[in-house]
């Protein structure tokens, strides 16, 4: 085969290996129920700092006064930090501490959300979310 053949080939072939990302994305509202509104104050169990969404860990009471952890799902780490949030390490978000989420919960059912606000220990209210659940 030409050089101008293979050149071809690994063109395409790296077309579609930047197509896989796109691909492996999903809706807000494919995974979040935009009629389940929840609100959770609870303590902050673990956080990952991941792209492309970061997760909160944060361990909350039920009414029967049972333990629960959910997991709510943010923007990536460089957004956050846009938002001027860190690592405890840099001031920001710390384990063991009180934060109140509100946003959506799952579809699925399992203790999972979508963060819409999150207020810090010290009242601030910071919104993570602002759109439609379109992602317009």
């Amino acid at each position: 085969m030409s050089s101008k053949y293979w050149g071809l080939v690994v063109f395409f072939g790296g077309l579609l290996l930047a197509a896989i990302p796109a691909v492996a994305h999903h809706s807000v509202a494919a995974e979040y129920d935009f009629d389940k509104p929840v609100e959770f104050t609870g303590t902050l169990k673990q956080m990952e700092w991941i792209n492309p969404h970061a997760m909160l860990h944060l361990e909350v009471t039920n009414h029967d006064g049972s333990k629960a952890v959910w997991i709510f799902q943010t923007t990536g780490a460089g957004a956050l930090r846009q938002k001027g949030l860190a690592r405890a390490s840099q001031g920001g978000l710390a384990v063991g501490e009180t934060y109140t989420i509100s946003g959506f919960a799952a579809k699925n059912g399992k203790p999972q959300g979508f963060i819409k606000t999150l207020k810090m220990p010290d009242g601030r209210l910071i919104t993570m979310w602002f759109g439609d659940p379109n992602g317009n």
